[in-house]
């Protein structure tokens, strides 16, 4: 987790616009049948492995990631960060969802009394007009430090790869559920699930219909052992 923070931390000193994505096994197979999405991927200035999965297959291939980097914690400890730096944040979401922007933001400035919310948006994700206008809003000349996206994933990272150039943005980041935890809307695994990395089950416990998402996982170990075999 620090080094991601540590190299966001990069991003700000260098002055670079940056974004970056918390991939999934569900995202690395959508990846492989969408070639826009696979260069959204791989074009992203930070990738952190968001599920245990992933962190099992690097070590499957013998290139070991140090550990999972769940994309909830990183957008905690991104506005954390904010707060310590006295930066701003925006949230932007669909209207699809259970709309936790405001609820979110509120719960974590009371956590964060230093972290300054700078808007929060609901909009179509086919409405790009109306999200960088509010952004363009929200910023008033001033560059908005944290642009958290929550799309869900696909849409959240051609999304951002599409408009950050063209908004007074300095790092953006995909953070699908994220806004859902911190407003309370949804409740995560207990810390000793997550750690043993079984939050994917916990969530599918509680939300049945993740079913048709988790059979990705199959394919996802199929394309793990392949990918091995290749290397040997």
């Amino acid at each position: 987790m620090e080094e991601a923070v540590e190299r966001v931390k990069g991003f700000f000193k260098s002055g670079q616009k940056a974004y970056v994505v918390t991939p999934n096994s569900e995202m690395i197979i959508a990846a492989r049948k969408d070639k826009e999405f696979n260069w959204v991927l791989n074009q992203a200035d930070l990738a952190v492995p968001d599920t245990a999965g992933l962190v099992w297959a690097s070590r499957i291939w013998g290139t070991p990631l140090k550990e999972r980097v769940a994309g909830t914690d990183l957008f905690e400890r991104l506005c954390e960060e904010a707060a310590r730096r006295g930066g701003r944040v925006f949230f932007l979401e669909g209207p699809e969802g259970l709309r936790s922007g405001a609820i979110a933001a509120e719960n974590l400035k009371k956590r964060y009394p230093k972290l300054t919310v700078a808007g929060t948006a609901v909009a179509a994700y086919a409405d790009e007009k109306e999200a960088t206008a509010a952004i363009k809003s929200a910023s008033r000349g001033r560059e908005i430090d944290f642009l958290f996206v929550a799309y869900g994933h696909g849409r959240q990272e051609q999304w951002i790869a599409r408009n950050l150039p063209k908004i007074s943005v300095k790092v953006a980041v995909g953070i699908g559920g994220a806004l859902d935890f911190a407003a309370g809307a949804q409740r995560r695994a207990p810390t000793l699930i997550r750690r043993l990395g079984f939050e994917w089950l916990y969530r599918l416990v509680k939300q049945p219909w993740r079913i048709k998402r988790q059979l990705t996982l199959l394919p996802f170990i199929f394309l793990t052992f392949k990918e091995s075999f290749k290397r040997i």
